[in-house]
């Protein structure tokens, strides 16, 4: 008969599912799964990803620390007003940061990585054509980051997610602009600064992508307090 393997006592840490459920929720965000106007509970949460309250609340006070969720009302959370001031803020330094990751990624780029990034500019093209915003803003997040993946460098990875958690909910509100189309021109540009490896270039269709949202929110955001 086999002998019953005795595991060593070895508790999961707490801070292990928590951390899961973090990511998951920064996913969503990420994703655009969740969307300005939108709010979700705690409970909500838990019974959708089958965990208890506790990680979950946890999970949202990081998420609401980073400025990526916001208390609504009651046990509501819910994406944060996007003031003038923050939308400026969030623009320059992601110019700033963002374009050195494209610098660094145009100059090493693997075969796998371009190929993948061919994938997603394909998916990209297609969505904005018939106006699927889910699909659009998922290919948009994996385009940008297989490149910031590819400059190498984890702690900026970080930092870029930490700005992305911020400002991607508000990229639902440029569907209607035609933005998206906009957009695609520059993605046009940074596959081909990734194929050609111009660093230069990069950083220039980066920096251009994010100008034109950022121009089209601060459009809308005067609109609305007009």
């Amino acid at each position: 008969m086999p002998k019953p393997l005795a595991l060593p006592v070895s508790l999961v840490p707490k801070a292990t599912l928590q951390d899961q459920v973090y990511r998951r929720l920064s996913d969503l965000i990420l994703n655009g799964e969740i969307a300005p106007g939108q709010t979700v509970t705690i409970q909500a949460v838990s019974d959708a990803f089958g965990v208890s309250a506790m990680p979950v609340r946890e999970a949202l006070q990081r998420l609401t620390a980073a400025r990526a969720l916001t208390v609504i009302s009651g046990r509501s959370i819910g994406i944060p007003r996007l003031t003038r001031e923050r939308l400026l803020d969030l623009q320059h330094v992601r110019m700033a940061v963002e374009g050195l990751a494209g610098e660094w990624a145009a100059g090493q780029t693997a075969p796998a990585e371009l190929a993948y990034l061919e994938g997603e500019f394909a998916t990209l093209s297609a969505t904005a054509a018939t106006g699927d915003v889910k699909g659009y803003l998922r290919a948009n997040r994996n385009f940008h980051f297989a490149i910031y993946r590819a400059a190498g460098s984890e702690v900026l990875l970080g930092v870029i997610e930490s700005l992305w958690l911020q400002i991607s909910p508000y990229f639902h509100l440029l569907h209607a602009s035609g933005n998206y189309a906009v957009s695609n021109r520059e993605h046009a540009e940074m596959l081909q600064a990734m194929r050609m490896a111009n660093p230069p270039a990069m950083r220039t269709a980066i920096v251009a992508d994010i100008e034109a949202a950022a121009a089209e929110l601060l459009t809308r955001l005067d609109e609305a307090s007009a």
